[in-house]
């Protein structure tokens, strides 16, 4: 390269040259000199010359390092900019320092922060062939603090010599360990953070590092933060994508999930809609809590509080045994029942399996009528005293050991066991109102029963009265009107009788106070009645006997109702005996069989047995008004058929029982009556 080529190279490279006294002309010779002093000063001439192209030279050359060291830390910071992981841009910064440098080895240290602790890792190293790696080899907390000091000012620690440097002893060791004859670190700052520090490493000789290339580092420096700075933000982007994404995930889900079980609870609601069998239901809702929370199986039982006692009524199960019509004894569990019975739900693991179904995670939720509203934070006190009012039964859910049944989940549970007690409610009420309204018919149809009895009982004796009255008035005889007469006043007492009969029984039927009672010796007091009988047994050839002990003891009730009862009994039996039959009356004193001795009460049983049969059929009826035996003659024997409904009520009113038993030929009426004291 001549000088001309030169200059304009050095002015092409610093153009602050064009100024000066560039291009250089040769001198002519001038005309009076000599050719000896001509030669000196052009000798002179060209030796400058030449000092001033090597100057030119030397420049350019730093000139041209430096424009291509800023054209590879270029495109060393285009290429980390283009990057977005933490690693490869560290991996491809030291890779670069090291070919730019020329470098034995180039490591990036990563400052990492732990309480009251700052520690120091080798993120990624680049090393020449023969040099050994020093990535793993931990840095002392002390040296890290001594180099965090360094670090202060953010500005480079450059060493060019380790013996001539004032390093502490056991850096110096480390150093020497470490093979490092020169050293520069530059540190790596995010804003005001430290991320850690470039350090470049010459290991087989001193090194006087230049101005220029300290610079280079600073700037790579700067770059690696705005790279590893992006790097973070990117990363910081996809895990807020990837939250966001997961976050849009469970709520589809639990969105999904929020629509299965409003499905679910629509389907239990119709049921409980369009069904009054509380069983279907039931079976409804534990088929739909099992399928739709996948449970092992469910369980609905229903309480007889009075009996203390839970019934499994409905059940679904897939993989454990079934418990359907198990009965449970609440008193055998009362930490469970009590809970249960408050109206609160709860969950458990039961810590020693059960033999059938292992190791299982249950819920337990009360279907309560009524219930009060509930938090599962708060759940709101319940009246102790009215609590087992409301409870009907509960739900068990059971479901695999590890399971553990969430907020959302215990809430459709809780919808779901409302829409069973709804539902067991409704079918109780309708269950009710068809017994009333069956109960209404029955009444009903007794009313009209009672009504066209009545009134055929009431129109016979007035028929035959009318008779009566007619026939006296065209009657010829004497002896022919005597018997109209006889016909008329016999008509007459049957009709008085039945009306006094209807009236005696709406009496009994309406009476609720007390009834007065009077000492009765029952030897004394039974034989005028008796009495008044022996003439109709003499008329039908019917054979009586009594039976009465002599040590009765004195009881306490109403003669007249005592009365009522034994003649009604005798003149029944008195009717449907045939002649020659026998009728039996037997008073007997004994105590009344109780669960203790202590407890026994005394009573009287009267006893009134006739040879007569009454079919197994008619025995349920033969209290019931107007109602006459269909294998006996009715009409032939006369009565209202109120006899019997009235001696029931009597012994009623009288605190005692009665029964009836028709067997081999005889029929027994038997009336227990209390010693009152």
């Amino acid at each position: 390269m001549d000088f001309l080529e030169v200059a304009a190279k050095v002015m092409e490279c610093d153009p602050s040259l064009a100024a000066s006294n560039m291009p250089y002309s040769f001198p002519e010779q001038p005309p009076m000199t000599s050719s000896e002093e001509w030669v000196a000063d052009l000798r002179s001439t060209v030796t400058e010359l030449y000092q001033q192209n090597q100057d030119l030279l030397a420049r350019c050359h730093v000139l041209t390092e430096a424009y291509d060291r800023d054209r590879a830390v270029g495109a060393i910071a285009r290429r980390l900019r283009q990057s977005l992981d933490f690693s490869e841009i560290i991996e491809q910064t030291v890779e670069a320092v090291r070919d730019l440098l020329d470098a034995d080895r180039v490591v990036f240290y990563q400052l990492q922060s732990e309480p009251e602790l700052e520690l120091a890792v080798g993120g990624a190293e680049a090393i020449q062939l023969g040099q050994h790696s020093i990535l793993h080899s931990g840095l002392d907390p002390v040296w890290v603090r001594r180099w965090l000091s360094w670090f202060k000012a953010a500005s480079p620690l450059v060493i060019e010599n380790i013996h001539q440097a004032a390093l502490l002893p056991s850096i110096a060791k480390l150093m020497a360990q470490q093979q490092i004859r020169a050293f520069v670190a530059v540190p790596v700052f995010q804003e005001d953070h430290l991320l850690g520090w470039l350090a470049v490493h010459q290991c087989c000789c001193d090194r006087a590092w230049k101005e220029p290339e300290i610079e280079a580092l600073q700037h790579l420096a700067t770059e690696v933060a705005i790279a590893l700075q992006k790097s973070v933000l990117y990363q910081q982007a996809q895990q807020l994508n990837f939250d966001l994404e997961a976050q849009v995930q469970r709520r589809t889900l639990q969105i999904q999930t929020a629509l299965s079980y409003e499905s679910m609870l629509k389907r239990v609601t119709d049921k409980v809609r369009d069904s009054l069998d509380g069983s279907q239901i039931l079976q409804t809702a534990v088929r739909e809590l099992t399928s739709v929370l996948q449970l092992s199986g469910c369980n609905a039982a229903l309480y007889d509080l009075d009996q203390g006692t839970s019934t499994v009524r409905s059940e679904f199960t897939r993989s454990i045994p079934t418990s359907q019509g198990r009965v449970s004894q609440m008193d055998d569990f009362p930490e469970i029942y009590h809970q249960l019975k408050q109206g609160h739900y709860f969950q458990f693991c039961s810590l020693l399996p059960n033999s059938d179904r292992g190791r299982v995670a249950m819920l337990a939720c009360p279907i309560f009528v009524d219930a009060p509203s509930q938090t599962l934070d708060q759940p709101q006190p319940i009246d102790p005293g009215n609590s087992e009012q409301g409870v009907l039964g509960d739900l068990w859910l059971i479901h695999q050991a590890d399971h553990i049944f969430h907020e959302f989940e215990i809430r459709l549970v809780q919808q779901v066991a409302n829409q069973c007690a709804i539902a067991i409610r409704q079918a109780q009420l309708y269950q009710t109102s068809q017994n009333q309204v069956r109960e209404l018919e029955k009444l009903n149809r007794l009313k009209d029963d009672f009504l066209s009895t009545v009134s055929h009982e009431l129109r016979t004796p007035i028929t035959n009265v009318k008779m009566a009255v007619r026939m006296l008035r065209i009657a010829s005889t004497d002896e022919k009107r005597q018997r109209y007469l006889d016909i008329l006043e016999k008509e007459a007492a049957r009709e008085a009788d039945l009306i006094d009969d209807l009236l005696d029984l709406q009496r009994l039927e309406e009476a609720t106070g007390a009834i007065d009672l009077e000492a009765i010796h029952l030897q004394t007091w039974i034989l005028p009645l008796i009495d008044a009988f022996q003439g109709r047994f003499a008329d039908r050839q019917q054979q009586f006997q009594i039976d009465c002990p002599d040590h009765l003891p004195i009881i306490f009730s109403n003669a007249a109702m005592l009365g009522r009862v034994l003649s009604e009994l005798l003149n029944n039996a008195c009717k449907y005996t045939q002649s020659g039959g026998l009728i039996r009356l037997q008073i007997q004193h004994q105590l009344e069989s109780r669960a203790s001795l202590s407890d026994a009460i005394p009573q009287i049983i009267l006893q009134v047995s006739n040879q007569a049969n009454i079919a197994p059929d008619e025995l349920p009826k033969i209290f019931d008004k107007f109602y006459r035996c269909l294998r006996a003659d009715p009409w032939s024997q006369g009565g209202t058929g109120l006899g019997l409904a009235l001696v029931e009520k009597l012994v009623e009113h009288l605190q005692g029982s009665i029964q009836v038993e028709s067997a081999a030929g005889w029929t027994t009426f038997g009336v227990m009556i209390p010693v009152q004291a």
